[in-house]
C-alpha cells in the first residue's frame, strides 16, 4: 500500500439537494470539524471540502474511519440520526480511489457543470484551513501542490476551462458583452427562480458589476439573497421605475403568461439601448417587446446554446485532462514510494555518521586542527560515496515496488533498529 489515504464523500451524484443542505458546512463549521477529526479522532492529512454540490473528508488512517467521521458530522450538524443517511455517502478506502477522486473533483471533472472554475478555488481554501489547523501532513502538502500544478497544466494545455458552460454563467458573460461600452452598468434582476438566483450570485462575485438590484414578489426571499450577494433590493411596486433606470433587465419569473408586455416596455421611454434577458420557461417577455425601438431581447435558448457549445468544447477536452491527471498521479506515487524508504535512508545515514564520528574522536587527539579539518572533509566525502549506491538501489526498488526486502536487508546488515533505539 502506498499511503493510507482515504475519503468519505456525499455529492449531488447520490444525494438530493435537501440532504446536501442538511450536511453542508460553512467555513466556521469546516474549521471546527477539522479540529474534531484531528484532535478527537486522531486523523491526519485532513481536507474538509464543502460546496453546494458536495461535502467530503479526505484523511489518512490505517483503518476505514468513515462511520466515526459520519457520526462526528452528524453531531456537528445536530442531526440525531445521521446513520439514516449512510446510503448517500461514498466510501473511498483505497489510496488509488481517493487520490483519483480528489484530482477529478479539483479539476472540475466531477462537477455538475463540467470544468467548473469555482471548485479549484474552493479546494485551495479547504487546504488553507487544513494548514491553519495543523492537520496537513507531508502527504497532503505534496498531493495538494501536485493538484495545483495539474490545474495549471489543464488551464494552459486544454480547452477544458473555455467559455461559460452553465446557463447562469453564460447569462453573466452575455451581460458583460452587452455592457462593454456602458460605464458602471445598472442591472436589475426580476424574479428569483433557481437560475435567477444563480445569476445574482455570479453578478455579486463579478468585479464588473457594482450596481445590481433584485426585485421579487416576496421581498423576504430577495432580502436573504441580497445579503448573501451584496446587492440592493427593490420593492415589487417600484418595478417600473427600476426598469426605467436599468441598462439590463434579467427576468426569471415563474408565470404562465408573459409578465412584460409591449405596452409596459413602451412606457419606459427608452433613450439609448435597453437589454432584456429572459431566463424564464415559459417566457416572461412578450415576443413583440423587441419591436420597441432601442429594446433588445435575448431568451433562454440563446443563452443555453452558448452554454452547450462551451460544454461540448469542454467535453472534447476531457480525455486530455484525464491524461494530464494520470501523469500527475504517477509522479505522486513515485514520491510516495520514496517517502516510504526515507526513514531507512535517514537511519543508514545516522548509523554511518556515528561510525565516522567515533573514528574521528579516536584519531583527532593526535592531529593538528588543520589535519583534523581535512580528515573531517575526507571522511564525509567517503561516507557520501558509500551511501550513494544503497540510496539509488532503494529508490529504484521503490519504483519496482520491491523496497520492503531491501529495507529489511539493510536494517539487518547495519543493525538499524538498534541504531534507532540508541539514538533516542
Amino acid at each position: 500500500m502506498l499511503h493510507p489515504f482515504k475519503a468519505v464523500s456525499l455529492s449531488f451524484k447520490k444525494a438530493p439537494l435537501e440532504i446536501r443542505e442538511l450536511i453542508a458546512l460553512d467555513e466556521a463549521a469546516c474549521r471546527r470539524f477539522l479540529h474534531t477529526l484531528h484532535h478527537d479522532l486522531g486523523l491526519s492529512d485532513l481536507l474538509v471540502l464543502s460546496t453546494c454540490n458536495r461535502t467530503e473528508v479526505y484523511y489518512a488512517a490505517d483503518r476505514d474511519q468513515s462511520p466515526a467521521i459520519i457520526e462526528a458530522l452528524g453531531q456537528l450538524k445536530g442531526l440525531a440520526d445521521i446513520s439514516a443517511h449512510y446510503a448517500y455517502f461514498d466510501i473511498l478506502d483505497t489510496y488509488q480511489e481517493s487520490v483519483q477522486h480528489l484530482f477529478e473533483v479539483a479539476m472540475g471533472l466531477d462537477a455538475q457543470v463540467v470544468g467548473d472554475l469555482q471548485i479549484s478555488n474552493q479546494v485551495k481554501m479547504a487546504y488553507q484551513w487544513s494548514a491553519d489547523a495543523d492537520a496537513a501532513g507531508p502527504f497532503l502538502h505534496r498531493i495538494m501542490h501536485t493538484v495545483f500544478f495539474t490545474n495549471k497544466r489543464v488551464q494552459q494545455e486544454t480547452s477544458f476551462r473555455d467559455g461559460a458552460a452553465s446557463t447562469a454563467y453564460a447569462a453573466l458573460e452575455l451581460v458583460e458583452e452587452l455592457t462593454t461600452d456602458v460605464a458602471n452598468p445598472r442591472v436589475l434582476v426580476v424574479g428569483l427562480g433557481e437560475i435567477g438566483a444563480d445569476v445574482c450570485r455570479h453578478l455579486g462575485d463579478s468585479k464588473s458589476f457594482s450596481n445590481v438590484t433584485i426585485c421579487n414578489r416576496t421581498r423576504a426571499k430577495a432580502e436573504a439573497l441580497a445579503e448573501e450577494c451584496g446587492v440592493q433590493v427593490l420593492d415589487f411596486e417600484d418595478l417600473v421605475q427600476g426598469m426605467k433606470e436599468a441598462d439590463v433587465v434579467i427576468t426569471s419569473i415563474a408565470s404562465d403568461t408573459p409578465f412584460f408586455t409591449r405596452e409596459m416596455v413602451e412606457h419606459l421611454d427608452v433613450l439609448s439601448y435597453k437589454f432584456f434577458i429572459d431566463l424564464s420557461v415559459p417566457r416572461s417577455i412578450e415576443s413583440d417587446v423587441e419591436a420597441v425601438p432601442g429594446v433588445l431581447v435575448y431568451n433562454i435558448d440563446a443563452i443555453q446554446s452558448r452554454a452547450s457549445e462551451a460544454l461540448e468544447r469542454r467535453l472534447a477536452a476531457v480525455p486530455h485532462v484525464r491524461a494530464i491527471i494520470a501523469e500527475s498521479i504517477i509522479g505522486l506515487a513515485d514520491w510516495t514510494k520514496e517517502m516510504m524508504v526515507s526513514p531507512t535512508i535517514q537511519k543508514l545515514k545516522n548509523a554511518l555518521e556515528s561510525i565516522r564520528q567515533e573514528e574521528m574522536d579516536r584519531f583527532q587527539k593526535k592531529m593538528s586542527p588543520e589535519e583534523a579539518k581535512r580528515m573531517d572533509e575526507v571522511t564525509k566525502s567517503l561516507m557520501q560515496k558509500v551511501l550513494k549506491q544503497p540510496v539509488l538501489q532503494l529508490k529504484a526498488a521503490c519504483k519496482r515496488g520491491e523496497a520492503d526486502q531491501l529495507i529489511d536487508l539493510l536494517t539487518d546488515l547495519f543493525d538499524l533498529e538498534r541504531q534507532a533505539e540508541s539514538a533516542h
